[in-house]
């Protein structure tokens, strides 16, 4: 039988209208592999008008995020330009389902990414500025904090976005190219208080590994490649915070400016 992804994607988007878990898909619905999970990200991404795209996510590109997850490699999925915000934004709380945020680093792309085999010096080459980001996520997957992973379905979580809500990106500094980012250490905080922190290393061993990762995975393949001007999230330094309630985030890096969030 053929996989049919438009139906997996009608799926999926009925299961975020009704605010209810999103798998798993029954057989013959579910996608199998990372492959028809990214063909599912291209009918989903039609669907809900995302294309052109925004850009893109990378999940689970620290250890310490993987262990959180369970799984033991990176995931990615696109970004609508409509949820990527600027720093100082207020969002509605309630439009999120218990929502979490994540502590990034992110970059837009000056230059197209072409699909496929990808050096981590290629990935630095395409890159025109970085800067400190806040993921927001969200658990559509079953009980907190990241739903039954395995009853759902690792496809089908990467074919729903991978958790993917939206973005806050904060501003670049005067030159990227001189920080040391392994280096960079990042907070995140909650009505004013430190609630983890972790570092640039975290994330592959050099944020931008995560960057030549993505060039190559079968998302950016379902998608043409990546191109100049996307925003691309590198990954969290630190496990997901859940935000039970409205209230004020701030993520910091060393050397970067802040980027700020208000749920409301």
């Amino acid at each position: 039988m053929s996989f049919d992804p438009a139906a997996a994607a009608d799926a999926l988007l009925a299961a975020r209208r009704d605010r209810r878990v999103a798998g798993p898909l029954p057989d013959g619905l579910a996608p199998r592999d990372a492959g028809e999970a990214a063909a599912v990200q291209v009918a989903l991404a039609g669907r809900t008008g995302a294309l052109p795209l925004g850009g893109f996510k990378i999940g689970a590109t620290g250890s310490r995020m993987q262990a959180f997850l369970g799984i033991d490699h990176p995931c990615a999925g696109f970004m609508a330009a409509r949820d990527i915000y600027p720093s100082g934004v207020m969002l509605p709380h309630a439009a999120f389902r218990l929502p979490q945020i994540e502590c990034e680093l992110a970059v837009r792309l000056a230059s197209d990414l072409p699909p496929g085999p990808c050096t981590m010096e290629q990935a630095a080459a395409s890159v025109g500025t970085l800067f400190a980001a806040i993921e927001i996520v969200e658990n559509r997957y079953g009980p907190p904090p990241v739903g039954d992973v395995a009853a759902v379905g690792l496809p089908t979580m990467i074919a729903d976005q991978f958790y993917h809500a939206a973005a806050v990106i904060g501003a670049p500094p005067a030159d990227w190219r001189r920080l040391d980012l392994p280096a960079l250490e990042g907070r995140a905080i909650v009505d004013g208080t430190q609630r983890n922190a972790g570092k640039g290393a975290d994330l592959l061993g050099h944020p931008l590994r995560g960057l030549a990762w993505l060039a190559a995975s079968p998302v950016a393949a379902a998608f043409g490649g990546l191109k100049a001007g996307q925003v691309v999230l590198l990954g969290s330094v630190i496990p997901s915070i859940t935000l039970p309630e409205p209230c004020a985030v701030r993520i910091e890096f060393d050397d970067l400016p802040a980027v700020e969030l208000r749920f409301v």
